[in-house]
């Protein structure tokens, strides 16, 4: 098992097989138009991969780093940890910027805002051929959306 850690003073490094910066670079970065897109998925993904239980094509996963692109001016990202077993790859990492786009959170779409926007994610990946193939993902949402303001803790009132 091979553990990396970034942003935090004093942490180690060690080396990982599986190049978490290419798949982030395809969900941060500028894509290419029309087929190289895709076929840029397909150098990371299988194409289809599952994600949380649903089926998605690369076709899908352009549309969805699409939207995140969208989402924010500049798209920052920020690797804190990766956890390497096997066939299996954890990734936690923050990404956001200045939300001037919708973002599709869980509970609905969120107008812009003009405001910084940052989401604390962990995808647990699988890996076929070295390729990811399925996903679990996990995003902190209620975090970002409390930042924002737009979710607040009502007090339990007394009985």
């Amino acid at each position: 098992m091979a553990l990396l850690r970034e942003g935090h003073p004093g942490a180690v490094a060690a080396p990982t097989t599986f190049d978490v910066e290419r798949l982030l670079r395809l969900w941060s970065d500028p894509l290419p138009d029309g087929p190289a897109a895709e076929d840029a998925f397909r150098t990371v993904y299988t194409d289809p991969v599952t994600v949380n239980g649903r089926v998605l094509t690369a076709a899908d996963l352009v549309a969805r780093a699409r939207a995140v692109r969208g989402t924010f001016e500049q798209v920052r990202r920020e690797v804190v940890a990766v956890v390497e077993d096997g066939d299996r790859v954890a990734v936690a990492f923050r990404m956001g910027g200045r939300h001037v786009g919708p973002y599709e959170s869980s509970a609905g779409p969120v107008p812009p805002t003009g405001r910084d926007l940052e989401l604390r994610v962990i995808d647990v990946l699988t890996l076929t051929g070295g390729r990811i193939s399925e996903i679990v993902m996990v995003a902190d949402e209620l975090g970002a959306l409390s930042a924002l303001g737009l979710v607040q803790l009502v007090p339990a009132t007394t009985r």
